[in-house]
């Protein structure tokens, strides 16, 4: 694929539907250029438009906007889910209805241990935060850092490559949100926003009240006493 394609479909994956002139402010491209190769993605079914209604002071048709298809799947990373997968249920048969769980846990303990020296890295939460979201972008998670008044401080992600393994394990969710505390050292609430389409965008509300440092729960382990903490430095 183009690269000037591949741009484009990602620059559109973080959001919820983007026009062209947002397109070639963002990536630096001329407008026609832009809208060229958005008709040809649309051509080839990995785009397709859509309109909204204008504000109340502006004046015109609708804005048109693009956004992605489900063609676009197959191009976004999945951690070879389809093996993943086959291998849980291998070992449930094997070892019992709680093994895919075990080895859940142990696959983000080690995921904690790989990036802790890159988040720890950083000396506020601010900093902390965005270096975890730079290395779940990295890995695959679309995932930005964000703040702002009114929505507060939070990670957002626009695509999930373990969705398949969490639709079949959905305690995994817990282990991963427990694994983003630790690394962060404050408290997360993780919701999923509809985009449209059957998307979704994955919010990680940042607590900046921090928490004790502790290790992953195990799976059958009782829930940590969330009023227990420390103040953490958000800046």
């Amino acid at each position: 694929m183009r690269a000037s394609w591949a741009a484009i479909l990602e620059a559109i994956k973080v959001s919820e539907g983007m026009p062209v002139s947002d397109l070639s402010r963002e990536l630096k491209m001329s407008y026609m250029g832009v809208k060229q190769h958005c008709l040809k993605l649309a051509e080839l079914g990995f785009l397709e438009e859509w309109r909204i209604p204008r504000a109340k002071k502006e004046v015109g048709r609708p804005e048109k906007l693009y956004r992605l298809t489900p063609k676009c799947n197959a191009l976004f990373p999945e951690a070879g889910v389809g093996l993943t997968l086959a291998v849980l249920e291998g070992v449930k048969q094997l070892y019992g209805d709680s093994a895919p769980e075990k080895l859940l846990f142990h696959h983000f303990q080690v995921l904690r241990e790989q990036w802790q020296p890159k988040v720890r890295a950083g000396k506020s939460l601010v900093e902390k935060a965005t270096r975890l979201a730079d290395v779940r972008d990295k890995s695959g998670w679309f995932s930005k850092c964000h703040y702002d008044a009114e929505t507060g401080f939070r990670i957002e992600e626009f695509h999930n490559p373990l969705k398949k393994i969490y639709k079949e394990y959905p305690n995994a969710v817990r282990m991963e949100v427990q694994m983003m505390e630790q690394l962060l050292g404050t408290k997360i609430a993780r919701t999923e926003v509809s985009i449209g389409k059957g998307r979704k965008r994955v919010v990680y509300e940042i607590a900046t009240l921090g928490i004790r440092q502790e290790g992953l729960k195990t799976p059958n382990a009782p829930a940590r006493n969330d009023n227990e903490g420390d103040q953490g430095s958000l800046f």
